[in-house]
């Protein structure tokens, strides 16, 4: 071979190579990147070629697919009761991808998921079109459905969760006001103008806000129950109706400001279950006060304060401060200043009290099945912690059951052999407590052979009430009950 050939072939040659390599690098190195890369429209019209796995409450489907009337994706996801179970299936849309369950359970739910790959071998072996998983939840629909009817029916804004509290199962998790995920399932020219409507920036309500989980709150009265059984766990009372060292009235360390208590209640040297029972500032901002920021933080951090929660979705972080002097503990311990709750963080320390002092890891999923509806994976409770000792979560239960008895919770009484526990919470809003406040409900329902089957965490902000008018018994205990009913009623 003459030379000049000799060059050519040896160029070819190293041509081949390259293209060799670059296809090499494409399939395998470079293959997950652009399988999800935003911009491969061959993957994104792979995915909606199929319909969607459903996700399920007691037994049936709260979500659907159906064929697109328009663009190039042949399926779209379509939603039932759309705005009520919003805060837990979130969206999936063909233009604006999707959230919380949607998005979490994503692979199980178009049939992607590795673990599906026996299924889907099967599905291929048999001709079947490829098929979504299914995403089995806790909730229960009859505790929804009384949770989302009572925000709704009460107007303003607001949120509940209810859970199990011997498995940390969610049973209800609802945010008001909400909106519909079907509104904007489809391609960016049909539902664009939907999805633009919803942002915060458009709709001051911010209805894709899931108050549940997202939105931190000041507690208020709530948090006495954490202060209580700080006082408990930490030996500064042990006997509920033994009188505490509560002046009237009690002037803050380092100021000369009084901790203020609402209207002419009995406070001094109040007993903490009478304390509890009327609401008493004073006496639980000097408990806070005298146990101290370290003492008081810890207490909080026990029943999930300072950390995330994932139940899948994300929880916001509740916030309980360190580094406070004695009177910034003082507010602290009444709900006020810099701490702030999620309202699945105060079901969760209602539900660590109803269950003897355990508090268990809250979660939403029950198990993932395959299409052919076999099991893939299942959750197991799990204990998150401790907070009290199982005495001490007695003693704390007597005096919530006194709140709803003789106090101020007397709107969530059920009758019928059922025992409520609770507390109500009148949360300070605005600088200088300047706008409407925030009404605030924590219970649990003992039956008849002593078990607590819910606890149920409620927030209501209503501007336009009269702000008189607004209170945790009168707003958010109406609402608590019908839950906790629900879910007793739905057990029989």
């Amino acid at each position: 071979m003459n030379k000049p050939l000799r060059r050519i072939a040896i160029f070819c040659g190293l041509l081949v190579l390259a293209l060799l390599i670059r296809d090499n690098w494409l399939q395998y190195a470079k293959a997950d990147a652009l399988r999800t890369d935003p911009h491969n429209r061959r993957v994104a019209i792979e995915r909606y070629a199929y319909p969607r796995g459903d996700i399920i409450v007691d037994g049936t489907p709260i979500t659907g697919s159906a064929e697109a009337k328009s663009g190039d994706f042949k399926y779209k996801r379509t939603y039932k009761n759309g705005p009520m179970w919003a805060p837990v299936t979130g969206y999936s849309s063909q233009a604006f991808d999707g959230n919380f369950l949607e998005k979490i359970e994503d692979g199980i739910l178009t049939g992607n998921d590795d673990r599906l790959f026996f299924r889907k071998t099967l599905d291929m072996i048999t001709g079947k079109p490829q098929q979504g998983g299914n995403v089995v939840t806790t909730l229960n629909a009859a505790a929804q459905k009384a949770a989302f009817d009572g925000l709704s029916k009460q107007g303003g804004k607001g949120a509940v969760v209810a859970l199990e509290p011997s498995t940390g199962k969610i049973l209800a998790l609802a945010s008001y006001p909400s909106y519909d995920p079907a509104s904007f399932a489809g391609d960016r020219f049909s539902d664009s103008a939907a999805w633009t409507k919803l942002q915060k920036k458009n709709n001051p309500n911010d209805p894709m806000l899931n108050r549940a989980l997202r939105e931190t709150y000041p507690p208020g009265s709530t948090f006495k129950v954490v202060t209580a059984a700080a006082a408990l766990e930490n030996g500064k009372y042990t006997d509920p109706d033994a009188k505490t060292d509560s002046p009237l009235p009690w002037i803050m360390p380092g100021t000369h400001t009084p901790l203020k208590n609402e209207g002419n209640i009995p406070c001094k040297d109040a007993t903490m279950r009478d304390a509890l029972r009327v609401s008493c500032n004073s006496v639980f901002g000097k408990i806070g006060s005298d146990l101290g920021n370290d003492k008081m933080l810890a207490q909080a951090k026990k029943f999930g304060f300072d950390a995330e929660q994932f139940v899948p979705i994300r929880s916001s972080s509740s916030v309980f401060s360190d580094g406070m002097n004695q009177s910034q503990t003082a507010l602290s311990s009444i709900g006020q200043f810099n701490t702030a709750a999620t309202p699945l963080q105060m079901a969760m320390v209602a539900s660590a009290v109803a269950n003897n002092g355990t508090l268990m890891k809250p979660y939403m999923v029950d198990k993932l099945e395959s299409s052919g509806l076999d099991t893939i994976s299942t959750t197991q409770p799990e204990e998150m912690s401790r907070p009290l000792s199982a005495k001490n979560a007695q003693i704390l239960q007597s005096m919530m059951e006194t709140v709803v008895k003789d106090g101020t919770g007397k709107n969530a009484q059920i009758g019928g052999g059922v025992t409520v526990g609770g507390k109500t919470g009148t949360a300070q809003h605005g600088v200088g407590n300047s706008k409407n406040p925030y009404a605030w409900f924590i219970s649990y329902a003992k039956l008849g052979d002593g078990s607590m089957p819910v606890a149920v965490a409620v927030v209501v902000e209503d501007d336009n009430a009269h702000r008189d008018d607004i209170s945790g018994g009168g707003l958010a205990a109406p609402i608590a009950k019908n839950v906790m009913e629900a879910v007793i009623h739905s057990k029989k």
